[in-house]
């Protein structure tokens, strides 16, 4: 099975702590020098280094270029181009297996070099037409090609250099994902670059705001969650517009409107109108700006809205949903996991996790100098890491048993650095052996649980989502669900029930018309509800 390790692990790692105390970790012995998904010394070594051949391909937009050699380097195809069309893929691998029979080649990797998403095409032709295709980072071809062409690149040397990794083993495996899995990763990718460009947004839309109304975003404590604040602002235009205007009228064209406002804000506002600042120059094309920022912000706040529905539907068809059952984690946070973890399948373990992240302090050690507690290193997944010190930040905040052990490491005197980064290696692992073991939250050190069905049910109720989808989520997640947390789930569920059916939840309560079934589903309700009126559970 391939999985995601550290290419490089030093046999032990020493962290510095606060009081000058050395805590040596567990050592990892190496029993080979290459990458484990790596490796074709034992498919060399059974057909022969002459028999045994490398395809090195270097991509670009709109075509690439490649080279077949055997294990000892010998070319067997010149170095040749090849379109990026069906016609010009079919020709090349009809050339390489003309090759491969006149040479007598009986076993053979292909080695494309990742570029950006111009690698796929190529990679999937090869991949089609039978053959073993792996990829092989930039970074790796670059060390192969400076020793042998310093300051010299062209797409020759490239592809000597990605040949050269192939023989060392550094041509890589990709593990396939589902499309489904695919599916969820791009998902959670286009909600993020949305919540960016939403908050890069707002500073642009502050920032042409201040220009305009000077110091007016300060009467609100949330300007972006206001209901007043910018449809006000946008209604007067100016300071001298909200003082002739009065409480009064500002009360009814509120009310006009349907805005929920309170008293106190309005007197605020009017405070700050009576001793205003002069605006910029250009206040009305400032104000303009900031409207037309405004608006685009508001379509993308809209369109998250349904990108966060599909992920948690997506998520609840995965055990990734398990790990809402941590404290601090919320469906949002656990599809980010699930999205640039990856199929659960491919780690060994959880701190497989923190090494494809670079999750781990760099080593210097040569001769008596050791030098074990550096910086973090600069290679490794940075989405993933940026992932798991997002989690930590949450935990820091919402969980105890962290804000704990975060408040001993601050009197201790440690670095927020490293306690941020030693919270999201223990997430990595609680993480890996919720999700791989398929078993709810459990800690020695606390007795804090998240309810996994409660928090669905609450996301939900945020969002407005429709209620068909709600019951098929909650569905979903108790498929999910491990036997043993059945009755744990359904006790927060049960009281919900309890309150919507004695009046007690004010509003219209659809919840009440599914909880039934879910409860019955998590085995907590007998058959009788269907005759009060529940869902009958399939």
């Amino acid at each position: 099975m391939a999985t995601f390790r550290r290419s490089e692990q030093a046999e032990s790692v020493r962290v510095q702590s606060g009081n000058g105390s050395r805590r040596r970790a567990r050592a990892r012995n190496r029993e080979t020098l290459f990458k484990a998904h790596g490796v074709i010394h034992p498919r060399v070594h059974k057909v022969g280094p002459d028999h045994f051949g490398i395809v090195a391909v270097d991509c670009a937009k709109a075509r690439s270029k490649w080279m077949f050699a055997d294990f000892y380097g010998n070319v067997l195809v010149a170095p040749v181009e090849v379109e990026h069309n069906q016609l010009a893929f079919a020709a090349a691998i009809a050339a390489l297996r003309d090759a491969i029979a006149r040479h007598k080649i009986g076993d053979l990797i292909v080695a494309v070099e990742r570029t950006g998403r111009y690698h796929h095409v190529p990679q999937r032709a090869f991949r089609d037409a039978g053959f073993d295709t792996r990829v092989v980072h930039p970074y790796t071809s670059k060390q192969y090609r400076q020793p042998a062409d310093p300051d010299n690149k062209t797409d020759d040397t490239d592809l000597a250099a990605i040949l050269r990794a192939g023989v060392g083993g550094f041509a890589l495996v990709e593990p396939e994902w589902d499309e489904a899995e695919r599916e969820l990763q791009l998902v959670v990718r286009q909600r993020r670059d949305l919540v960016k460009k939403c908050a890069a947004l707002q500073c642009q839309v502050r920032e042409h705001l201040d220009a305009a109304l000077p110091g007016y975003a300060a009467c609100f404590d949330k300007l972006w969650e206001s209901p007043v604040a910018l449809p006000l602002a946008r209604h007067a235009g100016s300071a001298d517009a909200i003082r002739s205007l009065g409480h009064d009228a500002i009360v009814r064209w509120l009310r006009e409107r349907k805005l929920r406002f309170f008293d106190r804000t309005i007197d605020r506002v009017l405070a700050w109108a009576a001793r205003a600042a002069a605006p910029d120059q250009a206040a009305a094309r400032h104000a303009a700006i900031a409207w037309a920022l405004d608006d685009d912000r508001v379509r993308k706040h809209q369109e998250i809205q349904p990108l966060e529905r599909d992920l948690a539907a997506r998520l609840a068809r995965t055990p990734y949903i398990l790990l809402l059952s941590l404290p601090g984690v919320n469906v949002v946070s656990a599809a980010d996991c699930a999205g640039e973890f990856g199929p659960i399948r491919f780690y060994a373990n959880g701190r497989a996790i923190t090494g494809r992240a670079g999750l781990y302090p760099s080593r210097y050690q040569s001769d008596r100098v050791d030098r074990a507690d550096g910086p973090l290193v600069r290679r490794g997944n940075r989405a993933l890491r940026a992932v798991l010190l997002g989690v930590a930040d949450n935990l820091l905040m919402c969980n105890r048993y962290f804000r704990t052990r975060a408040a001993a490491w601050k009197t201790a005197g440690h670095d927020p650095r490293l306690m941020h980064t030693r919270v999201a290696m223990r997430f990595a692992r609680i993480a890996f052996h919720i999700v791989a073991g398929r078993q709810v939250f459990q800690h020695p050190a606390t007795r804090e649980r998240g309810y996994v069905l409660e928090k669905l049910i609450a996301f939900h109720r945020e969002h407005d989502t429709p209620m068909n989808q709600v019951l098929a989520d909650l569905d979903a997640a108790v498929t999910q669900l491990p036997a043993s947390a059945h009755a744990a789930e359904a006790a927060p569920l049960a009281r919900e029930l309890d309150r919507i059916r004695s009046g007690r939840r004010r509003g219209p309560q659809p919840l009440g018309d599914i909880l039934p079934a879910v409860l019955a589903r998590l085995g907590a309700m007998t058959v009788q509800f269907a005759a009060s009126g529940g869902a009958t559970p399939a």
